[in-house]
């Protein structure tokens, strides 16, 4: 609940408010007076009690005639769209918005601990490695770009890596009511720069990573814009872990350096030392011995990321150890072992890039005979498909079947042989893709060797015709054929 006199101040205090236009037949002081039970950026759910958001530029003026058709009495815009009720006048609707849900919520960010992770890669690794730390003594929620829990109990995927602010704040309340104690958080560049989290104030931010992506038309005009982005989460966090190996840390660590602070890398006090497959030692502040799951050296250090943010949250370093050897991800490096001691890895590495560096990473700890088994998605990306084929040219003596990965309109015989026409040496093309995963099993003898199975990681469906239709998933798949 929150009232129109509320809402006036919050928008005043932060120089967001223009006017009123009063089109309909209100009373002024019944305007201040009212209450609102219920806040929506959709036109579809609304009453006489909500306050509608009008927001993005897809949207159309019919789409608030109807919502003053189902009782609409207040909207509010950056510009007057005259439909015969008032409405609330600002300069920037995603401020208004954001710090509106707060207060409708009553400030539920206030009542929980809150660790967000920004990066170009490794956010989603990070969170997992935070949400098992924590809830070896407390109770953490997670709003993952996989997986999204917000009572440690059901989980849910989520359609962007950091919601829009009224479905995020009302997340963040309902996590509140479930008793939960901290909230892990992935926050983009977009969250940002349309100001997802604007007002928000995080108790550790950490910065993984930086890389050019997303880059666009649509999402940043340049690299400088979306450093910058990344960036904010720093001055809008209490105390910040940065990874000192970074490109371009010496901006960071300027920026950071009147704040509380822990530096992780190779150069930093916090560091990773004999580092193995399956187990790593670190210096400084969380000194010890920590076994992991996850292959990859860049895995360690998002887990030494996320054990230094947990240990200024309340984590003791037990937890630390416990919840990094128990963390696994839903299709990011997941590893089985075969009767014969030969690994197999499911990973959702999807273009060139991430596939070259699963593989580097397999390359690394398995030397025997290597299989992958590989697709391409129909009717998108298909830039792709070369790509794959220059990656697999590096690396001779891998063995590689191609099989089906949500073909979509296309048909996957034909994906598979343009992606082999790329491979400058034969492959095997079985397209259904659990025959697939079943043969490449059977191409292994002993514990220096490796399948490799890429592209779909946890998504247990296919995409056909445009539908979703019915398949296990490759980590399924791979455990019945152990």
């Amino acid at each position: 609940m929150i009232t129109m006199t509320k809402v006036l101040e919050i928008l005043k205090q932060d120089n967001n408010f223009r006017d009123i236009s009063d089109k309909g037949d209100f009373l002024y002081q019944w305007k201040e007076d009212y209450q609102f039970d219920s806040i929506s950026y959709d036109s579809r759910e609304v009453t006489a009690t909500t306050l509608f958001f009008v927001k993005g530029a897809a949207f159309r003026k019919e789409f608030l005639e109807s919502a003053v058709q189902s009782g609409l009495q207040f909207y509010l815009a950056e510009k007057d769209f005259e439909v015969g009720i008032p409405a609330i006048l600002v300069n920037d609707i995603k401020q208004a918005m954001s710090l509106i849900a707060m207060a409708f919520y009553d400030y539920p960010q206030d009542k929980l601990k809150l660790l967000a992770f920004t990066g170009t890669k490794g956010k989603t690794t990070a969170a997992y490695f935070a949400y098992n730390i924590l809830k070896q003594s407390h109770k953490p929620a997670m709003l993952s770009t996989m997986n999204t829990t917000l009572d440690g109990q059901t989980f849910f995927k989520s359609a962007l890596t950091t919601p829009e602010s009224l479905d995020l704040f009302k997340m963040i309340d309902e996590a509140v009511r479930n008793g939960m104690t901290h909230l892990i958080m992935e926050v983009s560049s977009q969250a940002f720069l349309v100001k997802r989290v604007y007002g928000l104030t995080f108790d550790v931010g950490v910065f993984l990573n930086i890389s050019p992506d997303h880059i666009g038309p649509i999402e940043h005009p340049s690299f400088e814009d979306y450093f910058y982005h990344k960036r904010l989460l720093m001055d809008n966090s209490r105390a910040v872990v940065v990874n000192s190996s970074m490109e371009h840390f010496a901006i960071i660590r300027d920026q950071v350096a009147h704040m509380p602070h822990d530096f992780y890398g190779q150069q930093a006090e916090n560091a990773i030392k004999n580092s193995r497959a399956f187990d790593f030692n670190v210096t400084g502040k969380l000194g010890g011995h920590y076994d992991i799951q996850l292959i990859g050296n860049f895995n360690q250090d998002n887990a030494l990321a996320a054990g230094l943010a947990c240990l200024r949250l309340g984590a003791s370093q037990a937890d630390i150890q416990k919840g990094v050897a128990q963390t696994s991800v839903p299709g990011r490096m997941e590893v089985l072992t075969q009767a014969n001691g030969a690994k197999v890895f499911v990973d959702y590495a999807h273009n060139g890039d991430s596939l070259e560096k699963l593989l580097d990473v397999v390359k690394q700890h398995q030397t025997g005979q290597n299989v992958l088994i590989l697709g391409a998605p129909g009717n998108k990306g298909e830039s792709r498909r070369a790509d794959f084929g220059q990656v697999i040219n590096q690396y001779p003596d891998l063995k590689v079947i191609l099989t089906a990965d949500d073909p979509n309109k296309e048909e996957p015989l034909a994906i598979s042989q343009e992606i082999a026409s790329y491979i400058n040496r034969p492959v095997d093309i079985i397209v259904d893709r659990e025959a697939a995963i079943e043969k490449s099993l059977q191409l292994t003898c002993n514990d220096k060797d490796a399948v490799i199975i890429a592209g779909k990681g946890a998504d247990a469906f296919q995409i056909v015709n445009g539908q979703r239709t019915a398949y296990e998933g490759d980590l399924e798949v791979a455990k019945k054929y152990l």
